[in-house]
C-alpha cells in the first residue's frame, strides 16, 4: 500500500508505521490524508514570506533567515533531529537544503529562493524541539545570501499563506 504523493516534489518525507513499513509523503499530502491541526490561533507573522511547502523566509537586504512554519511543525509533530549539511553551498530554489526528522516522519527542507547557505542554527543540534516551541524565533534553520532578490516576489505573503492552509 502506498500513500499518493503526486509528483514526489517539495515537502517529500517518509512516514514510519512500525518496523519495516515506510510511506513517502509530502506535508501537503500528509494534511490531506491525516487531517490538519485544529488551531484557530495559529501564528502566521506578517512581514515574512512563505512557500507552498511550508517554509518561511525573513528577508533583510540580500540576506535571509529560513525555517518551517508553525503549521508545518504541527503537522510533523515532535521534531527530534534537524540535518543540514549545505553550509557554504549554493542551493537553487526548490532544491533540498536539509531534512527535519520528527518522531515518525522525515521530511525534506526546500530552499524558497536560490542562494548560498551561510549559517545553520547550531542550537538545533542539542535542542531540535525549538522548531516546535518557537518556529519563527529560536527554531530558525539557516541563514543565507540571496542570489536574486527579485525571486522573493514569487513567494506568498501572510494572507496568501493563511488561505493556502485554510486559516
Amino acid at each position: 500500500m502506498t500513500v499518493p504523493t503526486g509528483d514526489q516534489t517539495p515537502g517529500l518525507g517518509v512516514l514510519h508505521l512500525g518496523v519495516g513499513h515506510l510511506f513517502h509523503f509530502s506535508i501537503r499530502n500528509f494534511t490531506a490524508i491525516f487531517g490538519s491541526i485544529k488551531n484557530n490561533h495559529m501564528n502566521i507573522p506578517e512581514g515574512l514570506k512563505y512557500t507552498k511547502d511550508h517554509e518561511w523566509i525573513k528577508i533583510e537586504g540580500n540576506k535571509a533567515t529560513i525555517g518551517i512554519t508553525e503549521f508545518a511543525q504541527g503537522e510533523l509533530g515532535d521534531i527530534v533531529y534537524v540535518d543540514i549539511s549545505t553550509v557554504g553551498q549554493e542551493v537553487n530554489e526548490h532544491e533540498v537544503f536539509g531534512t527535519v526528522e520528527a518522531v515518525k516522519t522525515v521530511s525534506d527542507l526546500f530552499m524558497p529562493i536560490s542562494g548560498k547557505v551561510l549559517e545553520v542554527n547550531k542550537a538545533l543540534d542539542g535542542s531540535p524541539e525549538k522548531v516546535n516551541s518557537d518556529p519563527y524565533g529560536e527554531g530558525w534553520m539557516i541563514k543565507m545570501e540571496i542570489k536574486n532578490p527579485g525571486d522573493a516576489s514569487k513567494l506568498l505573503n501572510a494572507s496568501q499563506y493563511k488561505e493556502l492552509i485554510g486559516k
